[in-house]
């Protein structure tokens, strides 16, 4: 119990403040390779790309310890391409939607007319079109658009942000807020549970108190002596906590661990599952809205091509291929520590595109859920790390259980001989 807290002089604090296991995240994205006949109301034709793979490094900054016996940190981020492990490079050109156009062009349906024929005035002098080919270090890092001043100037506040444009311009080197965790000095069973997250109780993005709440861990480790039930984080990238449920019993490498994967209503929609009411407006199960949190554009997250979701997200694009084996997600948590062993985090990015009257760009583009790309944040214990893990919580527990019946056999003689003595 003294090492599974948050605490300096615990064997897991220094996992915890530099987490030692060797992280990646892979991208693949999903290249559209018909992008003229999409424009005139075909189907979408979907190519995946990839995977991108970058390692990741996680470590904590402004560690605070704070007298209720909570702790306060920063996680950052770093990534740096792994040419060797990618199938493909960052200079690689990819076909897909014009996000920040598209996007623009949804979000601006419902006003004046007028407002939307400046908007395509525009477009046209920037000679800016519903798809585009750029570099995938271009569409992770960030490009200068010209596009976002002037939406700025037609709608100002539409889109609150200047410079680059980027799907994962703000991931790296940054960090996901202010936690504030529990460190089980006093209450084991609450380490590493969320006090605050940038100070909030719960978020303001959804439409139900249980759809805000912030609950669970940082989805780093879990409290100790796990029951094989379900398990909680709160994802500051998917904006909402997270339930996972026990899957299996197996072993990573020797040691006992539990799988918790995500349970098909996870994105389910309202409608199918009333719990989730609270994120609506919803669309097909399968598909969260997380437009609320993400500058009001019309944003989904998902399981990877779309596994565990409505059959009618698949069928309205080709190329997609679900499996269980290639897009679910699972932590696998030794059940006496709290602390995963093997792990792989799949989401999957996509835009709601579709024909907005008065932007001409937008064409005959039929309504479609477009997958983006999808990307996994994995790690295992591995070397030394993996080698103390098992001495101490397997081979050490093994010794003292077979130590405890050799000395329980070798005190049976002394009970008998004290019994007929007597």
């Amino acid at each position: 119990l003294q090492n599974v807290r948050i605490d300096p002089r615990s064997i897991a604090f220094t996992m915890w403040k530099d987490v030692p296991v060797p992280f990646y995240l892979s991208a693949h994205f999903f290249e559209v390779l018909n992008p003229e006949a999409v424009l005139r109301g075909a189907k979408p034709v979907l190519n995946e790309r990839g995977p991108y793979v970058y390692r990741e490094y996680r470590y904590k900054t402004n560690i605070t310890f704070h007298d209720n016996d909570t702790v306060s940190f920063l996680e950052y981020r770093r990534l740096y391409f792994q040419p060797d492990l990618s199938n493909g490079s960052e200079s690689d050109y990819v076909v897909v939607p014009n996000i920040m156009m598209m996007a623009a062009s949804v979000m601006m349906e419902n006003l004046p007319n007028f407002v939307k024929l400046l908007l395509s005035g525009a477009l046209a002098g920037l000679k800016q079109e519903a798809f585009m080919n750029r570099t995938v270090g271009e569409i992770m890092w960030g490009y200068e658009d010209p596009l976002i001043d002037t939406i700025n100037t037609i709608v100002p506040g539409l889109i609150p942000f200047k410079g680059k444009f980027g799907i994962f311009v703000e991931f790296n080197n940054s960090h996901s807020g202010l936690f504030t965790v529990n460190t089980g000095m006093k209450n084991i069973s609450r380490v590493h549970v969320v006090d605050t997250w940038n100070g909030l109780k719960k978020v303001n993005y959804w439409r139900s108190t249980e759809c805000n709440m912030i609950n669970g861990t940082a989805g780093e480790m879990w409290p100790p002596f796990m029951s094989p039930t379900s398990l909680e984080f709160y994802s500051p990238d998917a904006c909402r906590s997270m339930t996972l449920v026990y899957e299996q019993s197996g072993k990573f490498k020797g040691v006992p661990t539990y799988r918790f994967v995500a349970p098909k209503t996870l994105f389910a929609n309202g409608t199918d599952y009333p719990p989730n009411e609270g994120f609506c407006p919803c669309r097909q199960s399968g598909i969260q809205n997380v437009s609320t949190c993400r500058l009001n554009a019309p944003m989904f997250i998902s399981h990877p091509h779309f596994y565990n979701g409505d059959p009618s997200l698949v069928n309205a694009v080709e190329g997609l291929h679900p499996s269980k084996e290639q897009h679910a997600l699972f932590l696998d948590i030794h059940p006496m520590t709290g602390i995963p062993m093997n792990c792989s985090i799949k989401l999957q990015l996509n835009l709601y595109i579709k024909q907005v009257s008065g932007i001409m760009q937008t064409g005959k583009i039929t309504p479609v859920v477009l997958p983006l790309l999808w990307f996994a944040e994995s790690g295992y214990i591995e070397g030394s790390v993996l080698k103390q893990f098992h001495t101490n919580l397997v081979m050490i527990p093994s010794v003292l259980e077979y130590l405890q019946y050799i000395f329980l056999g070798l005190s049976v003689p002394f009970i008998i001989s004290a019994a007929v003595l007597m």
